[in-house]
């Protein structure tokens, strides 16, 4: 209770004017949510690089969760994640053409990137930086998930108020099903409380009357890679595997791998885990004992992993991960988000 009064309070400060929101020196689009982790911000954070990737000036922000640096910085791809993050750095080493840069204060990382070039700014996970209000909000929902069936922290995973979703410009319901119809969309739309849901404009209407646009996304598996470049690619072909990850929701990536190997023993941590030198000696101690067993993991793990200068020789020989990509359901939905993206040039 005390910690929904905060947020009440709070959102109360910035609706009324008590506390200020500035908007940045450029274009500013920010891919948020209301839940702690598990929306796939990166992934969408990456589809808005591949859909902008004719223009020049687009610049990535993240504050750089986990980093044990401070202040502005440019994240180099063959940086560590101790230094920017695992997330930006994931960015950074998959998009080594555009400027990605972390900063935990955004008007000032904003305004640094201007100088550096940039044209538009995608913030990744900025919807609770209220300081600063972005051009576009972009508001990712779980479809496993639906927020005004969750719970605050912490008997549930909404660190936001549900009914913040209602502040963006755009809501993404993310992690959909492949084959989602027309009528599995409207009843989802329903969940989220709004209403008049065309498909066609992909725009829904809240219970003011104020209209939002309404995306469905799904997570696309891509071919598994070696982490390391000394690995041996034959690991990937291998009909046993342990699984090994640190981020929000693994669930998804686990069935996916369980449709294609025997997965021996699972090794699973909390977001963003820092692995350490005896918990890898665990696993390698597992893998020795299977024998002609490789390892798996997720693609944010992957950028941790390759910063430790402990992870061993046999480990790198076995370890590979499973890129993910993010695409909206339909032709149709695509060309809508980039209709409203060229009105921010």
């Amino acid at each position: 209770m005390l910690y929904k009064l905060i947020l009440k309070l709070r959102d109360a400060a910035y609706r009324s004017g008590r506390k200020k929101s500035f908007r940045a020196a450029l274009p500013t689009v920010c891919v948020g949510n209301v839940t702690v982790g598990g929306t796939g911000k990166t992934p969408h954070t990456e589809m808005l690089l591949r859909m902008l990737r004719q223009e020049n000036g687009v610049a990535v922000l993240s504050r750089g969760y986990g980093r044990k640096t401070k202040g502005f910085l440019v994240v180099k791809p063959n940086g560590s994640s101790r230094d920017f993050g695992d997330e930006p750095l994931q960015i950074a080493r998959k998009f080594p053409d555009r400027l990605v840069a972390v900063d935990r204060d955004r008007i000032e990382g904003c305004e640094k990137l201007k100088e550096f070039g940039a044209k538009l700014v995608i913030l990744d996970d900025a919807f609770q930086y209220r300081k600063l209000k972005a051009d576009l909000d972009i508001v990712l929902v779980n479809y496993a998930r639906p927020v005004f069936n969750d719970s605050l922290l912490p008997w549930g995973r909404l660190r936001d108020l549900p009914e913040r979703i209602f502040d963006a410009d755009i809501i993404i319901v993310s992690k959909c099903p492949a084959d989602i119809t027309d009528d599995e969309k409207s009843s989802f739309i329903k969940k989220l409380r709004l209403k008049d849901y065309n498909s066609h404009t992909c725009d829904a209407f809240c219970a003011d009357g104020k209209k939002i646009k309404v995306l469905f996304s799904n997570i696309k598996y891509l071919n598994p890679v070696m982490v390391f470049p000394e690995g041996d690619p034959r690991f990937i072909y291998s009909q046993r595997i342990m699984y090994l990850s640190g981020i929000a929701d693994g669930k998804r990536l686990e069935d996916e791998l369980l449709s294609k190997y025997k997965i021996l023993k699972f090794f699973e941590f909390g977001d963003h885990h820092d692995f350490s030198k005896g918990e890898l000696a665990r696993v390698e101690k597992a893998l020795r004992k299977a024998k002609a067993c490789a390892l798996a993991t997720t693609e944010k793990d992957a950028q941790r992993l390759l910063s430790l200068d402990y992870v061993s020789s046999y480990l790198k020989e076995r370890l590979f991960m499973v890129p993910i990509e993010a695409n909206l359901s339909t032709p149709s939905e695509k060309e809508t988000l980039l209709c409203v993206l060229n009105k921010l040039k």
